[in-house]
């Protein structure tokens, strides 16, 4: 029985590890995040396509998985947050750029929107980073998303047509 149980869990734990280093880019030897936040960006262009409706609930989905992924792997790494965890980082971008154009405008801007806030963490940003497991991991990177989200919401306005 122990093997059959060890056989099960294996599969999910190759899946909680693809879903939290964001599809391998968390293993990115040089800024993890960043790759993260790319790949976020490349999987929001599909989802942009789709009526808003569609796009929060994956943007909900995908904030459950991810909390239950990088608890996983934060878990089995033993650590708060391991760098190699970057489904924060997919999220945090994809609330970025909810209910706005989807443009090479959008796009540029609310990658680098979202890297600064990321790195700064305005209060209460930084403060969900101590919410336990998945849950802090990802916490941090939803409110920098919607910080990043609203500034380029002025931009966007901002802009001429």
């Amino acid at each position: 029985m122990a093997e059959d149980s060890r056989a099960s869990a294996a599969p999910a734990s190759l899946l909680a590890r693809l879903v939290a280093t964001g599809l391998g880019s968390g293993y990115s030897p040089v800024a993890p995040g960043t790759a993260g936040s790319l790949v976020g960006l490349a999987l929001y262009w599909p989802l942009a396509r789709l009526a808003p409706a569609w796009v929060v609930l994956a943007i909900v989905v995908l904030f459950f998985v991810g909390v239950a992924a990088a608890s996983s792997v934060a878990r089995h790494a033993g650590l708060h947050d391991p760098g190699i965890v970057v489904v924060d980082e997919v999220i945090g971008m994809w609330i970025t750029l909810v209910f706005l154009p989807f443009t090479p405008f959008t796009a540029i801007l609310g990658f680098l929107l979202f890297r600064v806030m990321d790195i700064v963490k305005p209060p209460p940003a930084r403060g969900f980073e101590r919410f336990p497991g998945g849950w802090g991991i990802m916490a941090d990177d939803v409110m920098a998303g919607i910080y990043a989200n609203l500034v380029l919401r002025l931009a966007v306005w901002a802009m001429p047509s």
